[in-house]
């Protein structure tokens, strides 16, 4: 079965990625890398908030509110690209939904694993929020009944299958996942990280 990250990351090659090198000022092959290692760390935390209660019950409904409908990423893109200022492209906002106070250490990871550096980093996870919102929000309502229960179980696996496939975007989720150090996920850990859709007022 393909991921939702091996999905997204195969349609934002091409033009988009060279979109989003331009905007970075970096290479492609960089560019490259540093998206396939952010979409899996973005979506693996994604999948850690829907497991807390509530946390797929909020994260639908921000993606029914303020993203089903939205255009194909392309378009999205160019919205972010663009400075387009609204909630469907609000991308700091939506990071700190999707990992709270761990924000400033996932960029850092992201920014030293990838040589980027922070402030590209950052710049990067902010224009791919919105097209991982917008993606998640066309699975959702493309077609069926969406439910907090199918995003959870959709996300869940994500979140499995990026830890165990390991790899570069496993392994920064790993590391912003666990804030006890002890190379597991515990309770301990999602008190520690707090930043999810709940209580944000979306």
């Amino acid at each position: 079965m393909t991921s939702l990250t091996d999905d997204l990351f195969s349609q934002l090659s091409g033009p988009a990625l060279q979109q989003i090198a331009g905007q970075l000022g970096a290479g492609q092959a960089q560019t490259a890398g540093a998206v396939a290692a952010a979409l899996p760390m973005i979506l693996g935390a994604m999948g850690r908030n829907t497991a807390q209660p509530q946390g797929a019950d909020a994260l639908l409904g921000a993606l029914g509110r303020d993203h089903a409908g939205a255009g194909g990423l392309g378009e999205i893109l160019g919205a972010v690209l663009g400075g387009q200022q609204d909630r469907q492209t609000d991308g700091l906002g939506q990071l700190g939904h999707i990992f709270g106070g761990q924000l400033p250490r996932a960029q850092a990871g992201l920014g030293q694993a990838t040589g980027l550096g922070d402030d590209k980093a950052q710049l990067l996870l902010k224009i791919l929020a919105p097209i991982v919102m917008a993606y998640l929000a066309k699975r959702m309502f493309g077609g069926g009944e969406p439910s907090p229960q199918a995003l959870g179980n959709l996300l869940g696996q994500e979140q499995a299958q990026v830890r165990e496939a390991g790899g570069l975007g496993g392994g920064l989720l790993g590391a912003v996942l666990d804030q006890d150090g002890d190379g597991a996920l515990g309770l301990g850990d999602v008190l520690k990280l707090g930043g999810s859709w709940l209580g944000s007022g979306r």
